[in-house]
């Protein structure tokens, strides 16, 4: 029977994370130089649009849909069909199918949008629109349905992944790598200071996605319910933690601490807590925070010695995030704080965390083949990168005929 009770609370965290992809765009957007802010925005915005409608006509079904071997979702569910107002037998019981549907839409959102902070202020718009578009068909929804879909292969295994870690994260900073192989530096890169133009608008979009976050990770308990609270605290505890150990780490190495630190390290504190959420303590989730802005930060510093522009740090942030917050669900996961979930390393089992650890090791190992093709392909055919004259006068100009600022 539907609650109402959860259902309201889901349609609330609905809404939440679709202002994070808003939210994202600003993050982003401040970072970039002021002539690809509009560029940077877009990349982001958009999604809203064309994933949604992807989702709609394939990527639902594919997902969540009725199993095919373990690999994806077969197409009965194509444009919702069947798809109604009674609750699913097989997800989010309590809730109309149509709202879980629609949930977990903004999810799909957010993941391509994640992807372009790695090839900012480079890449042109309807070519990059065509590797969202099929790389939520080719990487998304199958990943999605191996962890998360009735029947996934991964699933069934005993890989956990509350919120996203997998499905979300460690696809996005997988694809951002490829996308930075395959692209190559933006121009001047190593020799010019790419500084970013608008903090404050990042500090703003660092808010909007903390915010979203709430429903991101305490919806993904799908009902309201003690899961869903200690989804809630887990994330801003390591939220806040992350944000701290960014900010103390600058001090110990560069003697200052700044405000893009700051928000990088509560940024990575919210992606690595994601898959481990719902499964355990606040101590446990301050642990994995600490770790996320030690770790993330060491591995955003080192993308400069291995010469490798990611522009605006998806892989070090979002990818290693993904993958260390999949990893500690393995070690500090314990059913005495969710009795559905499932017992970590420090709870007696060892083998949880080598299952992580394989889930990392496919969907990140699959993620990137597949990605790479598929930029390979769309850039040696129709060109991915927008022409060195472009680049140099600014994506805002040379791809939307806008501006953001007038001077």
């Amino acid at each position: 029977m539907i609650n109402g009770a959860d259902t309201a609370f889901i349609l609330a965290a609905a809404g939440l994370v679709l202002l994070m992809t808003p939210g994202l765009a600003l993050f982003y957007a401040g970072m970039v130089r002021g002539k690809n802010v509009l560029g940077t925005i877009m990349q982001s915005f958009f999604m809203i649009a064309l994933i949604s409608i992807e989702w709609v006509y394939l990527g639902y079904s594919m997902s969540f849909g009725p199993d095919v071997g373990g690999i994806i979702g077969d197409l009965s569910w194509f444009a919702l069909n069947g798809v109604t107002n009674a609750p699913s037998s097989e997800y989010a019981t309590t809730i109309p199918q149509t709202l879980f549907m629609i949930y977990q839409c903004m999810f799909a959102i957010i993941t391509p949008a994640l992807i372009t902070g790695a090839f900012a202020e480079r890449v042109r718009f309807v070519p990059f629109l065509i590797f969202s578009l099929f790389w939520a068909i080719l990487v998304y929804n199958p990943v999605c349905h191996w962890v998360w879909g009735a029947g996934g292969w991964l699933g069934k295994m005993g890989v956990y992944d509350f919120a996203g870690g997998l499905v979300v994260h460690v696809t996005c900073g997988a694809a951002a790598l490829a996308a930075v192989l395959v692209i190559g530096p933006r121009r001047g890169y190593g020799r010019q200071s790419f500084m970013p133009h608008n903090l404050p608008m990042t500090l703003i979009g660092t808010g909007l996605l903390w915010f979203g976050w709430f429903g991101f990770n305490g919806g993904s308990a799908l009902a309201a319910n003690g899961v869903a609270v200690t989804a809630f605290v887990a994330t801003h505890l390591a939220g806040m933690a992350g944000m701290f150990m960014w900010v103390v780490m600058e001090w110990i190495t560069q003697g200052k601490a700044t405000t893009l630190g700051a928000a990088s390290g509560a940024i990575a504190g919210l992606a690595t807590v994601t898959p481990a959420a719902g499964f355990v303590g606040p101590n446990s989730a301050i642990i994995i925070g600490c770790l996320a802005g030690v770790i993330c930060y060491g591995a955003v510093n080192l993308k400069s010695r291995l010469k490798l522009d990611d522009s605006l740090d998806v892989v070090g942030i979002h990818g290693v995030g993904g993958i260390i917050g999949t990893l500690c669900l393995g070690i500090f996961a314990s059913t005495a704080i969710n009795p559905e979930g499932v017992d970590g390393l420090l709870a007696g089992n060892a083998l949880q965390l080598g299952k992580q650890a394989f889930g990392v090791i496919v969907v990140g190992g699959y993620t990137l083949v597949v990605s790479w093709i598929l930029l390979k392909i769309i850039h040696s055919t129709i060109g991915l990168r927008v022409h060195e004259d472009a680049e140099v006068v600014g994506l805002d100009s040379t791809e939307h005929t806008e501006t953001a600022y007038n001077n």
